[in-house]
């Protein structure tokens, strides 16, 4: 429905513009010479907004929107002519939502809700949510709260009825150096030749910002409105990790935090009924897209062997020198 030549000239709301995401989004798309479309970046931290300024203070491509999603006024006055909605603003602190819950449903959930509702009011093209693996039989608020947003996009598509707006997902898992993430914790604790690990079998999906920018690229590319993609990634033990960052540290065990899985889960064994598979993604469909019954083909959950996508059962893992070489990388583009 969108080829990347579209993708390249369109005007694309991105919330949460100023996130480990965002930015990395920012700098994918403005990277390529032949983008000619605008960003508008939203998002509530002035001071963030300011400084993504100055990285780029010439680019007319980028156009900055105080605001929050919280704001159904604001964001639909901010979606006013966009083509294309990136929805990555949320509250994602796992402990920090336990002990805030309505501030991470009114942000996480009514927020989304609001995007979804923008989205149908602007009559834009492609709405995309960028979602987490805490989606998946989720334990903790936040994932609770990105399940709910899942499902809040996915049948966005009803109400969009004949109109031609559509919402998809993207999923995926931590990303390597984004805000939260170990590899950042473990390089600053390096220099005391200790590093904290919650428990010695937890495992990780393995994504980088650059491949989370390029993979939702691919999905708004590829969206028809319902899917939720999923990329084919590569596990690491969080062991392995803390060799590659201090191989001369100690490890201490300080005991998993609450609402912390030991494994990332990316798709469900319920769900992996309803799923395709591609050379590089997963696709899970809904099970009565509603909308546009002949959107998905005649697809039966019955002939589905089940699975289970996660980080311990994988069969691409990294060795201890690739998670070394991706660290030095990560390392070289912090300075």
């Amino acid at each position: 429905m969108t080829n990347k030549e579209d993708i390249l000239k369109s005007t694309i709301l991105l919330t949460g513009g100023t996130g480990s995401f965002g930015r990395a989004f920012i700098n994918f798309l403005l990277a390529k010479k032949d983008f000619t479309g605008t960003i508008r970046v939203f998002s509530r931290d002035e001071f963030k907004q300011y400084q993504l300024q100055q990285q780029y203070p010439d680019d007319l491509r980028l156009r900055f929107f105080i605001g929050d999603v919280r704001d159904k006024e604001r964001l639909c006055r901010a979606t006013h002519g966009a083509n294309i909605i990136v929805h990555a603003a949320a509250l994602k602190q796992i402990v920090v939502a336990e002990y805030n819950p309505f501030e991470v449903v009114k942000t996480n959930v009514l927020g989304s809700q609001n995007v979804v509702e923008a989205a149908l009011d602007a009559k834009v093209k492609k709405t995309i949510l960028i979602s987490s693996d805490k989606a998946v039989h989720p334990i903790n608020l936040y994932g609770a709260t990105k399940m709910t947003a899942e499902k809040l996009f996915i049948q966005g598509n009803v109400y969009a009825g004949k109109q031609k707006t559509f919402f998809s997902v993207a999923r995926y898992g931590n990303v390597l150096g984004s805000r939260g993430s170990v590899v950042p914790l473990f390089l600053k604790q390096k220099n005391t030749g200790v590093l904290t690990i919650t428990h010695l079998d937890m495992t990780r999906f393995w994504i980088t910002l650059p491949q989370a920018a390029k993979f939702v690229e691919m999905c708004l590319t590829e969206m028809n409105g319902g899917e939720i993609f999923i990329p084919k990634l590569p596990s690491v033990k969080i062991t392995d990790l803390a060799k590659a960052v201090a191989p001369n540290a100690k490890i201490k065990i300080a005991g998993t935090r609450p609402g912390e899985k030991l494994h990332e889960e990316l798709i469900a064994q319920e769900e992996s009924l309803y799923s395709k598979e591609f050379k590089k993604h997963y696709l899970v469909i809904p099970p009565k897209p509603h909308w546009s019954k002949k959107q998905f083909g005649s697809f039966q959950s019955s002939t589905q062997k089940p699975f289970w996508y996660r980080s311990n059962n994988n069969t691409d893992w990294l060795s201890l020198q690739q998670i070394q070489k991706e660290v030095n990388t990560l390392k070289l583009q912090q300075n």
